[in-house]
């Protein structure tokens, strides 16, 4: 399956691999999809978007078993004050679907923010810009194609309360 993700890293010549998973629509998260590929919660990104009051619309790429830590991220991107968008406007922004939202071939270059957790892994994986499909890389190429900015802008779930 050829997804515009796929397509920007055959460009690139990036060696990847296809994973696919069977799409659950009552549970999109992460931490479901890692459990059907056989992974670990933290080698599995997911893909947040978010907007900032000096930066606008950015994208934050955190391991699936962590939560934004948005103060985290506003000091990273240089932002006073930030938050994720609503849902309803994560299509409009980035042209994917929840649970499809990848930094590869967005409909916009933002800029991209990663945890630094992604160094601990020899491969991550991260959406391929569809539900059903993940794409399996390096970390230091995902980084290079997505131009992202690293530092610690995720942490522990707590309860919901």
């Amino acid at each position: 399956m050829k997804t515009n993700a796929v397509r920007v890293l055959d460009t690139c010549q990036i060696a990847y691999r296809l994973l696919a998973y069977a799409v659950d629509p009552n549970n999109l998260e992460a931490e479901n999809i890692a459990a059907k590929l056989g992974l670990p919660p933290a080698q599995v990104f997911k893909t947040l978007v978010a907007t900032g009051d000096r930066t606008g619309v950015c994208l934050a790429v955190i391991p699936a078993d962590t939560q934004l830590d948005l103060k985290a991220l506003a000091r990273l991107s240089g932002d006073r004050k930030i938050d994720t968008v609503p849902l309803k406007q994560v299509q409009p922004l980035t042209g994917y679907i929840r649970g499809g939202v990848t930094a590869l071939a967005c409909k916009k270059q933002y800029p991209v923010f990663v945890d630094e957790r992604i160094h601990q892994f020899d491969q991550i994986a991260v959406s391929a810009g569809k539900r059903g499909l993940m794409i399996q890389l390096a970390p230091s190429d995902y980084l290079e194609t997505v131009k992202a900015n690293v530092g610690a802008i995720a942490r522990e779930k707590t309860a919901a309360l």
